[in-house]
């Protein structure tokens, strides 16, 4: 028999209880503007930046098959890796600072899965309607209205998936002709299975999942305590001035009756996306989308109360003290960014249009051709980054006597790559063991643009 008494049961079903379905209500406010201009401007962004064009291609293409990254008028290859790497730290660096400074703003506004869910819940308030209407219909027994409108969702839902997934993947393979072949159906096998995960993942995590990604499953939402600090802003509950809570008439005298300016409406509650009440302090669910400073200052509006009882602030600002914008983590933030930004400009501006690789013959390590001397063989690669085509001139240097068996001046196009098997002989006298030399090209038309790569040079060990 089990062991296990009535209250254990109670307690083993409340901690493997499923999430209750969270039904936000629509809000109206300057952050609920601000929040619905930065779904527009970032979907629009992300749906339409595969459309642009830029010189005659497609403007942002990172083409893995051919190694390049096309972003405007800028051409990165794979040994522009550094540019990458540094524009990952900037980012994170970046994010570091502005949520010592402000929170978790960037969840509340620009997080994907916040851009994401807001436009799937706006096509569910479209077809379900407001909040008491989609609970209502969800307990409703199943009917030709609720299966109609319920099919309308999914399939508005899977068609906005989908397009994000062939968006997504439009940013990989050259988009028109993405679109022709999975209309076609002419499009691999690969093609179709990028296209599906990320229209299914987009469906999942935006549509079903929502806050329960940004509840357990973002590692942000759990680290970013350590980022905070009491001059950091962030949505908070005027305890002070709100409590003791209690319903009350318009027109009558709270402070009479000893009740604070919250009059317990819950409105604050039924608007965050996460289901938290925001009254009960700071939590880590809190995404910082202001919806809850929006509902509550409509009904201190209506109640003629001063608006910002739940409002972005400090806690310091909240005990009436002096607001701190610099202190030692944003100054050491702005400072690390700022020398990675400068460092970032520098590499770029400093940027080589030509990149050249030397890769020696390892199979063999030197040949013996008689009066020519000692021969080594390699294979040169030179990368043309450059937007225009251009002559080049192959040489190579230090040791005495060294001479190129190959082509010498060759003319490369513009974002192109020329392999030259070569070889270098050296007279006997001069090719004793191992040998540092040079491999040098040069532009003939623009004799700025040269670049240099060291190999060694291997002969017959001196006695």
């Amino acid at each position: 028999m089990s062991s296990k008494t009535p209250s254990d049961n109670f307690q083993y079903g409340q901690l493997y209880r499923s999430e209750d379905k969270i039904y936000p209500r629509e809000v109206k406010g300057r952050f609920s503007r601000l929040r619905r201009i930065a779904v527009f401007v970032l979907l629009g962004m992300f749906y339409g930046g595969p459309w642009l064009s830029w010189g005659g291609r497609q403007a942002i293409l990172f083409d893995l098959p051919e190694r390049k990254f096309y972003i405007f008028g800028l051409t990165l290859w794979p040994q522009d890796f550094l540019y990458l790497a540094l524009l990952l730290i900037i980012l994170a660096i970046a994010l570091f600072f502005f949520t010592a400074i402000a929170g978790r703003i960037w969840c509340g506004f620009a997080c994907p899965q916040t851009v994401w869910t807001e436009a799937f819940a706006w096509i569910e308030r479209a077809i379900e309607g407001n909040r008491s209407q989609r609970m209502k219909l969800d307990k409703a027994p199943w009917s030709a209205n609720k299966i109609a409108k319920k099919t309308a969702k999914q399939v508005c839902w899977i068609a906005l998936g989908l397009f994000t997934g062939f968006s997504f993947v439009g940013y990989f393979v050259e988009v028109r002709t993405l679109a022709v072949e999975l209309v076609t159906f002419a499009a691999g096998p690969w093609t179709w299975f990028w296209v599906l995960f990320y229209g299914f993942a987009t469906y999942g995590n935006a549509g079903y999942m929502r806050e329960q990604v940004c509840k357990y499953m973002c590692p942000y939402a759990r680290f970013q305590g350590s980022m905070f600090d009491k001059d950091t802003l962030i949505i908070t509950y005027d305890e002070e001035r709100g409590e003791p809570r209690g319903a009350r008439r318009r027109d009558s005298d709270h402070k009479t009756k000893g009740l604070g300016d919250c009059i317990d409406c819950t409105l604050c509650v039924q608007v965050c996306p996460t289901g938290i009440d925001i009254r009960k302090g700071l939590q880590y669910e809190c995404i910082a989308c202001a919806a809850c400073i929006d509902a509550c200052d409509s009904v201190m509006d209506k109640m003629q109360y001063p608006r910002g009882l739940i409002r972005y602030s400090t806690e310091h600002a909240m005990h009436h003290e002096p607001y701190k914008l610099l202190r030692a983590r944003t100054v050491i933030y702005s400072l690390i960014l700022t020398a990675l930004v400068a460092a970032m400009i520098a590499f770029m501006t400093l940027r080589q249009p030509l990149i050249m690789d030397v890769i020696r013959d390892r199979n063999t390590l030197y040949r013996d051709v008689g009066r020519q001397g000692i021969e080594n063989s390699y294979t040169i690669r030179v990368i043309n980054k450059h937007n225009q085509e251009h002559q080049y001139r192959l040489s190579v240097s230090g040791l005495d006597g060294l001479i190129i068996r190959t082509e010498t001046e060759f003319s490369l196009a513009p974002e192109s790559v020329y392999t030259i098997p070569t070889s270098v002989t050296a007279p006997h006298e001069s090719a004793v063991g191992g040998n540092i030399i040079e491999f040098h090209v040069e532009s003939i038309d623009d004799t700025s643009i040269a670049v240099s790569e060291e190999s060694r040079f291997r002969g017959p060990v001196g006695e």
